[in-house]
């Protein structure tokens, strides 16, 4: 049984290559995924792994760390990117790299992006990361499928927990994702990436109550949740929201064994300040007459790293090996209370109260639809949820300059790049 932190209470042609060599490309995976391994994901490398290799029911454990491994690393970066395309964050930096996600501009047809190469890196993008972590989870879950429970005493568990991390894989591609391709694929809608994204779930639900499970059970139920949101089934996202228990969350880890492993939120914002926390936003945000503990930003007093933009820190994740949330009891609330309007002031005058916060204060002529929202952007900051409710509640991005002066260009939300484009034969002929 896997020993984990996760529970805690209070590029297209490469992707090609990829389908068409999956063992061996697998193991390349593999070898990426593994090389900065810490407490969860520590493995013992023997030396290269060969690709027949893998077919060894005495590396399933290796399989899954590494898929985790991979996810982590894709996770950090959409909730980065998503940060500043949603406009959590703005650009405090004088890098292109970065400029053209601060101004939402036609340059992100071409980026892919990929896991960084330490804790400077200031590339941005999640297509590539979130393909690679949903590929490795679905290879590794192929082959353990063909291993015998004899071989593998835990292999429900292990299948579950491949399974969850795969259909949030696809969640963030639903999500983030104008349109998608799996597998040099046709092209896909956002709602069918989500409902495969719900088949992995209910998928991982089933492992995780053959092993046993229950914290795996709750995590895959408050995905699922997620997702039925996102495909608009109010009624089963509230069933499986309301069986989440007060005071879970599951959690993505982090670790400064090395800059890959580490939280690219407080790299970017605390270490290297090139996103600084969008203050007009986000900045002294107030729950009745105190600061609003949930969105937790402080004025650096100083300028990013352009010298020009004032910069403000994110205290949510405070250390470069901050773990960040992947599911929880509050966004499961949250969750609930979308899907339940009518319910929705007392649910999230419950949630606020668990958290020491005053109560709405509401006049009784207001949308609860538009307080639910606020609730989730002041809850579920830097989370990677913003890009995601602005989208599909139609909440405006801004028009006209940004701060910077630059001309906000049309990109909403991420586009399916264009090397997806050029090289998958189902789209470019």
């Amino acid at each position: 049984m896997l020993t984990m932190k996760k529970l805690k209470s209070g590029s297209s042609s490469r992707l090609g290559l990829l389908k068409r060599s999956a063992t061996t490309a697998l193991g390349a995976v593999l070898l990426v995924a593994m090389a900065a391994c810490d407490g969860l994901l520590d493995v013992d490398l023997p030396g290269t792994v060969e690709a027949e290799s893998l077919d060894n029911p005495a590396l399933a454990q290796t399989l899954l760390n590494s898929a985790l491994g991979q996810f982590e690393c894709a996770y950090t970066s959409y909730v980065a990117t998503t940060g500043i395309l949603s406009g959590e964050y703005r650009n405090a930096s004088s890098w292109l790299n970065v400029n053209t996600w601060g101004w939402r501009g036609l340059e992100l047809n071409s980026i892919t992006g990929s896991c960084p190469t330490g804790r400077d890196a200031t590339g941005l993008g999640a297509y590539t990361p979130l393909q690679q972590a949903r590929y490795v989870a679905e290879e590794s879950t192929r082959l353990i499928e063909g291993f015998s429970e004899a071989d593998v005493p835990d292999r429900s568990d292990l299948l579950g927990h491949l399974a969850a991390y795969g259909g949030f894989s696809y969640v963030l591609m639903g999500e983030g994702y104008c349109e998608m391709a799996i597998d040099q694929g046709p092209l896909l809608t956002r709602d069918q990436v989500m409902e495969t994204a719900e088949e992995r779930f209910t998928s991982a639900i089933s492992h995780a109550e053959a092993a046993g499970n229950t914290e795996l059970r709750t995590f895959a139920t408050a995905a699922r949740a997620r997702a039925r949101l996102n495909l608009g089934d109010l009624s089963g996202a509230a069933s499986d929201a309301e069986q989440v228990p007060q005071g879970f969350a599951w959690y993505a880890e982090y670790s400064t064994v090395n800059g890959r492993r580490e939280n690219r939120l407080y790299n970017l914002n605390h270490r290297n300040r090139v996103l600084s926390v969008e203050p007009d936003e986000f900045y002294a945000v107030m729950a009745g007459d105190e600061p609003d503990p949930r969105v937790p930003v402080a004025d650096a007093e100083q300028f990013g790293h352009d010298g020009v933009t004032p910069h403000y820190y994110q205290e949510k994740y405070p250390e470069a090996d901050a773990d960040i949330p992947m599911a929880s009891w509050e966004e499961a609330q949250l969750i609930l209370a979308e899907a339940r309007l009518d319910q929705a002031e007392n649910i999230i005058n419950n949630l606020r109260a668990a958290q020491g916060i005053p109560a709405l204060e509401l006049s009784g002529d207001e949308n609860m639809l538009d307080v639910v929202i606020e609730e989730r952007r002041r809850q579920l900051f830097s989370e990677g949820h913003r890009l995601n409710d602005k989208l599909r509640h139609d909440i405006p991005f801004p028009t006209g300059t940004n701060h910077k002066g630059q001309a906000w260009g049309p990109i909403t939300c991420m586009p399916l790049p264009d090397q997806e484009r050029q090289n998958n034969p189902n789209i470019s002929g």
